[in-house]
């Protein structure tokens, strides 16, 4: 039998008791010596009538051995083809502070250390921690050496990598596109979440600073910091309550988030231009979208440029203008747009225009122009033309990546106080930029550097 630990007890069948003598009064009488009484014989007659247990037969014996091993065998053949097989965690101490950064942007600028990071198309900065991610793995690099101090892998094609509640986002693909988000903590590589999601391939991650959304070109998902969804608004596969999305068959083209709020620009069938539609990240049923406005924009091939609390910023290519949209989906103001056909030309990668932020303004790189927006009403303020992306701010100061090297900016009037050459070996696409304490970091398409 089994006890209630599943330990196997073997019992042994209980030793025959030695008869009772016989009185003389008996022998005297004659009679046999008498049966010993049921009080007397218990346990005789207890052992006599048990049974030896169906255990402790050796085919029995050989049935349960044989179905252990099955059960052994079946679970390492699913432990060796599931995730966990393929899953591999390196956690680390919270990593010491940084040195300060310069007072000013250093007159020259040396590689530290560059790494692969196609998962990533611009720097990912928290604190102290740079983070990569290539080849199904995330790692958490020491900013001044690049050396790996956390690492988290997985046998998964990673889609892409951001940062947000002081968490590391990895989002991998699986069967049904990129559906695998986990959380790690920044500073130790601690797994402190995991969801499946319905992210398509190609995905994103854009943030209004309380959530997260994931980009598409027919669904947007939003999670709060529990990576609980709040919002998915789309073509929603499997949906568990249809016909609760306003509208269907519509494409989606750029994606913008801000003040707890969603934008993006829809191309639906019978509409005559594309359509702006800001969205509440948290509406009271999270498969049921709640819209601040949707109103058809002035034109076709538009794209969702940045938005505030209160403003949304939309490109028209072919009006070339930037027109601001009010709380209300009203049209408040127009700016033309000196820029050449071909910045404009098609959505953004990823669905997401290329934007950073400064100490003054939100700074839009166009594709060969780095223009300043007011961070209020996105009003432009001043345009830096033959950039090479939308600069950060680095030891106090706003730097946009030029050819050559990086331009010093005055960021109230977009002036060029001074350049600093830098060495890109020969590589001749965007630069992305992000700052950690005194380590400048370039994106450079698939990898990353850091300079000094």
């Amino acid at each position: 039998m089994t006890d209630s630990r599943g330990r196997s007890e073997h019992i042994e069948p209980d030793a025959e008791p030695e008869p009772e003598p016989v009185s003389a009064e008996d022998a005297a009488s004659g009679g046999e010596a008498a049966e010993p009484s049921a009080e007397r014989s218990g346990p005789r007659h207890s052992a006599a009538r048990s049974s030896r247990s169906p255990w402790n037969r050796k085919r029995d014996r050989v049935i349960a051995t044989a179905i252990v091993v099955v059960c052994v065998v079946a679970g390492v053949l699913v432990w060796a083809s599931g995730d966990q097989r393929a899953t591999s965690l390196q956690t680390a101490p919270p990593p010491e502070p940084l040195p300060a950064a310069p007072t000013e942007v250093p007159g020259s600028l040396t590689e530290m250390w560059r790494e692969p990071s196609a998962a990533t198309h611009a720097p990912v900065v928290a604190g102290p921690t740079v983070i990569t991610g290539s080849a199904g793995a995330v790692a958490g690099r020491n900013a001044l050496t690049g050396q790996v101090r956390w690492r988290y892998a997985r046998g998964l094609e990673l889609c892409t990598v951001g940062t947000e509640w002081s968490e590391a986002l990895a989002v991998y693909r699986k069967e049904m596109g990129c559906s695998e988000v986990t959380a790690l903590d920044t500073e130790t590589g601690r797994r402190t979440g995991q969801r499946n999601g319905d992210a398509e391939p190609g995905t994103r991650l854009v943030s209004d600073g309380k959530h997260v959304t994931t980009t598409g070109d027919t669904l947007l998902n939003t999670w709060r910091n529990d990576l609980v969804k709040t919002l998915e608004y789309g073509r929603v596969p499997a949906p568990v309550n249809p016909n609760k999305q306003p509208r269907t068959g519509c494409g989606y083209g750029s994606v913008a988030a801000a003040g707890g709020k969603v934008g993006v620009i829809e191309r639906c069938p019978g509409d005559s231009a594309d359509r702006l539609t800001v969205l509440e990240s948290v509406p009271k049923d999270s498969d049921k979208p709640e819209e601040v406005f949707s109103v058809q924009v002035a034109g076709r091939s538009a794209q969702l440029v940045a938005m505030s609390d209160e403003v949304a910023a939309v490109a028209l290519p072919a009006e070339k203008l930037l027109v601001l949209y009010g709380p209300e989906g009203t049209e408040r103001s127009a700016y033309p747009l000196d820029l050449p056909a071909a910045d404009l030309e098609g959505d953004p990668p990823g669905g997401v225009v290329s934007t950073a932020h400064g100490a003054r303004g939100i700074y839009w790189f166009t594709g060969s122009s780095t223009m300043a927006l007011s961070r209020t009403d996105l009003t432009p303020q001043w345009t830096v033309r033959g950039t090479r992306g939308p600069g950060t701010v680095f030891a106090g100061q706003y730097v946009v990546p030029i050819n050559g090297g990086l331009a010093v900016l005055d960021e109230e009037n977009g002036r060029t106080v001074r350049t600093v050459s830098v060495d890109r070996r020969g590589y001749g696409g965007p630069v992305f930029l992000d700052a950690a304490g005194p380590v400048l970091l370039e994106q450079r398409g698939e990898t990353l550097v850091a300079l000094r």
